[in-house]
């Protein structure tokens, strides 16, 4: 089971308001150590520099939990990952996924996706699994999916060794930046003002983002699902996004839930594609306002978490030039790899 390195070793005390360290508490100490050694460039905001590490850019409290997902992260072959680089349609994917593996569960009024975030119903490794490894989700060893934004190089071990599924979704690096740099505006923590658009989108092309360069991101799962397509799937959002159908339904075959005849006659892959719709989803009432997540505290309210759901938005704030640095910055990247004449 994925949760079985961690255990909970929170006790009450005389005082009942302290607790015993977690284990990724205890461990804390030897990452600090690592990452206090490690190269550093400014950040988005003054007070979040980003931290170089095995040849990709961090946060601190992100790079700590990745290493804790490498030390201690079991994955089982039965596992699937939803991986993908922030901001490029995780938060969709995952609605997607845990409905379609769901759907005997739950009908229409009783699927979780009513009341919860999509983010509390799959984890993520390098957040959840080593800073809260209490929660209901992580504890339920009937739970078989898991999400991660850390680079294809950098997943755990066992994650790779496994023969686990993984389904990977990319998004035009545009619109990836402008979702990125509006969801930093609204960060409740304060980690100092965020940069202009156009100081963040040059940082942006130079690679200097938390998980990046973002464009290396894509390929490193890109070259992994071309060595082994049975077991990873490469999705792309703007694709998905303009015919969902078809794409919902090779998802839930790849997943081994597969549509039954019956069901495509009933309409089901239909009311799973609506359920998790962009529109539906940000209209619920879990998703409105200032609610926030139930399983740990986050910088972000749930709102935050569906703005537009559009593409091409990128025009309404880049100028052409900006554009065309990035698409060009992309053809370069990705010259010769197949990516770009693929259609994913």
């Amino acid at each position: 089971m994925a949760t079985d390195a961690v255990t909970d070793t929170s006790v009450p005390n005389h005082d009942e308001t302290e607790k015993e360290p977690t284990e990724f508490e205890k461990n804390r100490k030897r990452y600090q150590d690592v990452t206090s050694t490690l190269p550093q460039v400014k950040g988005w905001r003054p007070k979040a520099p980003l931290i170089e590490y095995g040849g990709h850019w961090w946060v601190k409290p992100i790079l700590e939990g990745s290493l804790y997902a490498q030390d201690f992260f079991q994955a089982r072959p039965s596992d699937l990952f939803i991986c993908s680089y922030p901001k490029t349609g995780s938060t969709w994917l995952k609605s997607l996924t845990f409905t379609i593996a769901n759907r005997s569960r739950f009908d229409d009024s009783t699927n979780p996706l009513l009341k919860h975030n999509p983010h509390e119903l799959i984890p993520f490794i390098e957040i959840q699994f080593p800073q809260f490894p209490n929660i209901d989700v992580l504890k339920d060893k009937g739970n078989h999916l898991f999400s991660t934004h850390m680079p294809h190089d950098f997943l755990p071990h066992s994650v790779v060794k496994s023969g686990c599924k993984m389904v990977y979704i990319w998004r035009d690096p545009k619109d990836t930046f402008i979702s990125r740099w509006s969801f930093f505006q609204k960060q409740r923590f304060e980690h100092g003002p965020l940069n202009s658009l156009e100081e963040c989108f040059d940082m942006f092309c130079q690679g200097f983002c938390a998980c990046g360069p973002y464009l290396d991101h894509v390929l490193g799962y890109w070259k992994a699902h071309q060595e082994n397509p049975d077991k990873i799937l490469f999705l792309k959002y703007e694709t998905v996004r303009a015919d969902p159908l078809p794409y919902v339904k090779s998802l839930a075959e790849f997943m081994g839930y597969g549509f039954t005849a019956e069901e495509e006659k009933n309409g089901v892959v239909e009311k799973v594609v609506n359920l998790c719709s962009f529109e539906t989803m940000k209209n619920l009432e879990v998703n409105k306002g200032d609610k926030e997540r139930e399983d740990h505290p986050s910088p972000y309210t749930n709102s935050a978490y569906f703005r537009k759901g559009k593409t091409g938005d990128w025009v309404n704030y880049l100028t052409p030039d900006m554009a065309a640095r990035m698409d060009g910055i992309m053809e370069e990247k990705f010259k010769g790899t197949g990516l770009l004449e693929s259609g994913n």
